[in-house]
């Protein structure tokens, strides 16, 4: 029962303002203060790889990121966290009760808003502090306020009143779902390399992003696939190989070495460590 559900553990998906589409994907809330007698297991959090870049506020308790293997990489460099996105699975524990708001953003609407190199912060998890376009006084003043707020709606609300007059100010359109931002970020990297070269492109599309575009299509189907792959469990319909063939891969072999790729456990083990681990929260709001 190590690794069991908690019923006191709170953990939500919030939905961004529509005034926010293609620059903020979706706010994560974790909250386990009321949680009593957390083991190490249940202390855990697993994420996917992902495009998106993460801004993320501890306001109470403190953690650590681990390989998979359950090895310490490091504490967590303090309450103010961005992470840049992630070509695998990234795995956190937190070393006591915690309370926390994140909240996944697109790594060019992250560029655009702090100036912030993109490619250097791939697989990385940093202190805002320690990036230029993080500490400024209007993001300082930010910070405090999001450490102070009393509870997700205040983080959110607070969050997005100082993101959208910025946003305004920068030249976008986009979806705010992966596939709809992908080809907006790949027509503007047409657009800005008109008469250039497919390679010139695709080094563009990089720099904004981190990843290689065809990185990105892998990310994209892998949510499409987990997306359809809960509503299939859900209508009692799940078969692999099936599921497989629907979004376009090889056969299920393909799919197992991707999902692997992706989160770490073959599409079945993970199957069953969403439905029954504390850990796979994340997974669990997503859906």
């Amino acid at each position: 029962m190590d690794a069991s559900l908690h019923p006191d553990a709170i953990a939500r998906l919030l939905v961004p303002g529509l005034a926010l589409s293609g620059c903020l994907h979706a706010h994560l809330w974790r909250d386990t203060s009321a949680a009593a007698g957390l083991s190490e297991a249940q202390r855990s959090s697993w994420f996917p790889a992902t495009p998106l870049c993460g801004l993320s506020w501890v306001l109470a308790g403190a953690g650590e990121q681990l390989d998979e293997a359950g090895r310490s990489l490091g504490l967590l460099p303090g309450p103010l966290l961005v992470t840049g996105p992630r070509s695998r699975p990234a795995f956190y524990r937190a070393h006591g009760p915690t309370r926390c708001f994140m909240t996944a953003i697109t790594p060019d609407a992250l560029q655009a808003l702090t100036g912030l190199d993109i490619a250097a912060l791939c697989d990385r998890c940093v202190s805002m502090e320690q990036q230029p376009g993080l500490n400024e006084p209007d993001w300082r003043a930010l910070n405090a306020a999001m450490l102070a707020a009393p509870d997700e709606q205040a983080c959110q609300r607070l969050l997005e009143d100082f993101l959208r007059p910025r946003w305004r100010a920068v030249p976008q359109a986009g979806g705010s779902g992966y596939r709809d931002w992908m080809q907006h970020l790949a027509l503007r990297a047409v657009a800005a390399g008109h008469g250039r070269s497919l390679r010139q492109m695709e080094r563009r599309i990089k720099q904004w992003s981190g990843q290689s575009l065809r990185a990105l299509r892998a990310l994209s189907r892998a949510e499409a696939t987990y997306a359809q792959g809960r509503r299939a469990m859900a209508e009692g319909e799940l078969v692999w190989s099936a599921l497989a063939q629907d979004m376009g891969y090889a056969d299920q072999a393909h799919l197992c070495r991707e999902t692997r790729r992706v989160t770490g456990f073959s599409p079945e083990e993970l199957r069953r460590r969403i439905d029954s681990e504390e850990a796979f929260w994340p997974y669990r709001v997503w859906a």
